[in-house]
């Protein structure tokens, strides 16, 4: 028996979830929103983070039964995604772990999707479709890797509704994609828009400007039911034809790769995988090619903890562990010194360090004080790259 929890905070998501064996105990999750017309910066997601994730962690604890010493590993997102709020994550698993004595194991966003998706839809082999804020990938697992048969070749799939959300002024609660798919359902006329897939990838971009051009300003008041002529369409409209195109691009590459592999399976995994329209959508080609669907709900589709614990349990499983060395303190301390942003002030450098420090050395109280100072102190830490950055074993040792 294994029991794993599993830190994510890739975006702005911050979550904490335990699994043991495959059985999900906890799954806690919060969501930085900020106000309609607004997307979120890194630096402020990283400060929502870092004055929540103490209250999740109790939080998971608290709804799985479990106390520390029952955790055999420790698991975070160590990418991909945006770095402060990677940096603010990757901090507190890597404190916990060193206070609760237990292994750690950085776990790749993506694959934690995936791995998430196969144990709740119990898919053998899948053509994986996943689809995010900032990734929109057509996967499959072959001679022991992961293969990448498709992907967008500019903006994801996600960052392509957000946006254009935020240009029609759509809250942001509890999702920009959500409440697109809420006003897409009122949608009565197609708005022809460009179809950009070029071979096995696609282009969102060149959609999003054009639409960009359709959208009506919000400062209109008029809000006709019907089109009166060809340039008078309705934000219900148009959020009808951006899923529409959107979604009928992402079909018709999955459909080429299922071709390529001859897999019977297709798995939607990430946040815009919730969609009901696209997995109707989906499920139709996969009816005509007498394959089947998964695809799970917004428990497991949308960014959570419970993903990295279960694919960090699996890593475990596998023997892929890492156990916090004594002097971890003083090779943050290095990193930090070694990687602060040219140009800042020695003593803003040195006073850094300094917090950083008691963090590593696992002072659960110290954690608490210095997310608050975070707020107001310098910014070196909103620019620095992961903790866990990919570095070859060579280089470590040089070091």
């Amino acid at each position: 028996m294994v029991i794993a929890i599993g830190f994510e905070g890739s975006a702005n998501k911050i979550g904490v979830g335990i699994v043991k064996d495959g059985e999900v105990l906890a799954n806690e999750r919060e969501t930085y929103i900020t106000p309609p017309g607004e997307g979120f910066l890194p630096k402020e997601t990283a400060q929502h983070h870092r004055s929540r994730i103490l209250d999740i962690l109790k939080r998971a604890l608290a709804a799985s039964g479990l106390s520390p010493q029952d955790i055999d590993v420790v698991c975070y997102t160590k990418g991909p995604g945006m770095a402060p709020p990677l940096l603010t994550v990757a901090i507190v698993a890597r404190t916990v772990a060193q206070i609760w004595n237990k292994p750690i194991l950085g776990v790749n966003h993506c694959i934690g999707h995936i791995e998430m998706g196969r144990l709740i839809t119990k898919a053998a082999n899948p053509t994986v479709l996943y689809v995010s804020g900032g990734n929109t990938q057509i996967i499959s697992y072959a001679c022991k890797r992961y293969r990448i048969f498709g992907e967008t070749i500019d903006i994801a799939i996600g960052n392509c509704l957000d946006r254009f959300a935020r240009i029609i002024h759509l809250s942001n609660d509890p999702s920009p994609g959500y409440n697109i798919e809420q006003m897409a359902k009122k949608g009565q006329n197609y708005v022809p828009l460009p179809y950009s897939v070029k071979g096995m990838d696609m282009s969102f971009s060149g959609i999003l400007s054009f639409i960009e051009q359709k959208a009506r300003p919000k400062g209109r008041q008029a809000r006709k039911a019907k089109v009166e002529d060809a340039d008078q369409w309705t934000d219900e409209d148009l959020c009808f034809s951006l899923q529409e195109t959107l979604f009928a691009m992402l079909v018709e590459t999955t459909e080429r790769a299922m071709a390529h592999t001859g897999s019977r399976e297709v798995l939607i995994v990430g946040g815009v995988g919730c969609n009901v329209r696209l997995q109707e959508m989906m499920s139709v080609m996969c009816e005509e090619r007498d394959a089947k669907l998964f695809a799970t709900d917004e428990r497991f589709c949308i960014d959570n903890g419970v993903m990295i614990a279960h694919a960090g349990w699996e890593m475990f499983r596998s023997g892929r562990i890492k156990h916090l060395d004594p002097g971890f303190a003083q090779h943050l301390g290095k990193f930090v010194q070694r990687n602060v942003t040219e140009g800042n002030p020695p003593r803003a450098q040195q006073k850094r360090v300094q917090e950083l420090r008691p963090l590593a050395e696992g002072e659960f109280s110290a954690i608490v004080s210095s997310c608050k100072k975070y707020k107001s102190e310098t910014k070196n830490v909103d620019r620095l790259p992961l903790l866990s950055n990919p570095r070859s074993e060579e280089q470590e040792e040089e070091e």
